[in-house]
């Protein structure tokens, strides 16, 4: 037998372009992977026991089946399952005849002689495994064929071309990566197990720390598997206030971060972050116009920036597929521990299951966008923090300007979806400068937890520092909060009683308790 002829060879020996040549034929030349047998034997199994049906029918799909054949008789019992319809040889004829398929798959004299290709249904999981397998091999051929023929084509966009592969291979996690029941007692053992490792030592808390120290007291720091909105009018700082967040968690806790920026490109970020870490003006960074001490006082300071586990993506109209794939592979990479999205309403429904985009009105795609955001946090086992806008209407309300749910934007899907909801607001933004107590205003942020899914609902104050771009915490003594007491202080002062009368002087140089 010939070895099989080359794509070269043949385009020279045709005259033709390589993109012109039917690749499965020359390609491979064998028959795709295929379990026939396997497959008559599922299909008899679900025809003879029910428990074959509840077991088969949430593992594969029609087109799981490589014979036509076979398709349309599982799409005949799914339907009659669907309807909870009983499920043997007359239903299964029946329903075929009435889709107008039962002589296209051999009558009912074929759809009989399933049932005597096995004898129980005791294997029909481990069956039904075997044909995902196959299945799943065949469509990764089909996917390489795609792309080496897209790949030779001379018009093919390149970026498109791997942006469709990427889909393509998110279809097939999807469609055919099932996870199980798991019973009680292993999953209290799993839970007792992460309640004891998940706690840091050094900071006292669970999750990934905000570095805010009234924050991390009511969260115990962003959770796992949370997807959190932060949202607010334009220039309360939600981009600061993030950056501020992200530093905080990769210079100070080694915490690996992701950040996805459809707003500003990442020199911005960057240089946003300089100007918080350096305690330089944001004027000056921009302009470049530093004395001698500020560029040494700048090369100081961001040593610890340059060495942070920090990653900036700013892709512009970023679509919710895209983002999973960057995020998985930062995962795997990196082990990012945290996302941050900047933010919400930028980003793009489509994609996600393949087509161009969600047909519907803008509240239908960010409602994709949200729950893409949410099985992200959940897949990668991370949280995942999304910024958002306000609607107008916080500005027309009386009283202290408060955020609501209800102001946030495409608020149904939103408020629905996340774990917590977080509103940033600067009350001297709106000319409040004093609360009701009469206490001053200036250069205070108030962050409100208005939704919070594992926890209590709560307002927290910060110091926000405009001329840096950057958050605080009011009283500095974050580090202080969870680093142990030291230990008491004991003295030992003699009692004047002990003494004899006019010795009185001699305690004239005793130190007082107070000043301890």
């Amino acid at each position: 037998m010939s070895e099989p002829r080359s794509i070269k060879s043949i385009a020279d020996r045709t005259k033709r372009k390589p993109s012109n040549i039917d690749l499965s034929q020359y390609t491979f030349g064998k028959l795709p992977p295929q379990a026939i047998e396997l497959e008559e034997a599922v299909l008899g199994a679900m025809l003879i026991e029910a428990s074959a049906v509840n077991t088969v029918i949430e593992k594969l799909a029609p087109e799981s089946f490589y014979v036509p054949q076979h398709q349309k008789i599982y799409q005949a019992i799914f339907r009659l399952f669907s309807t909870s319809r009983p499920i043997d040889i007359l239903t299964v004829s029946e329903e075929l005849k009435n889709m107008g398929a039962l002589e296209e798959v051999g009558g009912i004299h074929y759809i009989s002689t399933l049932t005597n290709k096995i004898a129980s249904s005791a294997n029909a999981e481990h069956h039904a495994h075997i044909i995902t397998q196959k299945f799943i091999q065949r469509e990764l051929i089909r996917i390489s064929s795609e792309t080496i023929k897209g790949a030779y084509e001379d018009t093919t966009d390149v970026f498109d071309l791997l942006d469709n592969v990427e889909q393509d291979l998110f279809q097939i996690t999807e469609k055919n990566i099932n996870k199980g029941f798991e019973s009680m007692d292993r999953l209290i053992s799993q839970a007792i197990k992460e309640m004891k490792e998940k706690i840091d030592p050094e900071s006292g808390l669970t999750g990934v720390p905000s570095g805010f120290n009234a924050l991390d007291q009511v969260t115990s720091g962003w959770q796992k598997s949370d997807m959190i909105i932060l949202a607010a009018r334009p220039g309360m700082g939600k981009t600061a206030f993030v950056l501020s967040m992200a530093r905080n968690a990769a210079v100070d806790f080694k915490q690996p971060v992701a950040v996805f920026s459809l707003e500003m490109s990442s020199l911005q970020l960057v240089t946003r972050l300089m100007a918080a870490e350096t305690e330089l003006e944001m004027g000056k960074l921009l302009k470049g116009k530093l004395q001698d001490y500020e560029w040494e006082q700048l090369h100081q300071k961001i040593k610890k920036l340059e060495d942070a586990p920090l990653f900036i993506d700013d892709t512009p109209a970023i679509n919710v597929f895209e983002l999973r794939a960057k995020c998985r592979r930062l995962k795997q990479q990196h082990n990012i521990q945290m996302v941050i999205i900047d933010y919400l309403q930028l980003m793009s429904g489509g994609s996600i299951d393949g087509s161009k985009g969600p047909g519907g009105n803008r509240e239908q795609e960010i409602g994709t966008i949200s729950r893409a955001l949410k099985r992200i946090a959940k897949e990668l086992s991370i949280p995942v923090i999304a910024l958002s806008q306000l609607n107008r209407s916080v500005e027309t309300r009386g009283g202290d300007k408060t955020p609501q749910l209800s102001d946030l934007r495409e608020s149904g899907s939103i408020e629905q979806d996340a774990d917590m909801v977080l509103f940033i607001y600067r009350p001297e933004y709106y000319g409040l400068t004093q609360d009701e107590d009469g206490n001053s205003m200036q250069g205070v942020a108030k962050v409100k937890i208005a939704k919070h899914r594992n926890g209590e609902l709560k307002e927290v104050d910060l110091k926000f520092v405009a001329k840096f771009a950057k958050f605080e915490n009011m009283d500095d003594s974050y580090f202080n909060k969870f680093a142990p007491m030291p230990p008491a202080q004991e003295i030992t002062i003699p009692s004047k009683m002990n003494f004899s009368k006019g010795r009185e002087d001699d305690f004239k140089d005793d130190v007082p308790f107070d000043d301890f």
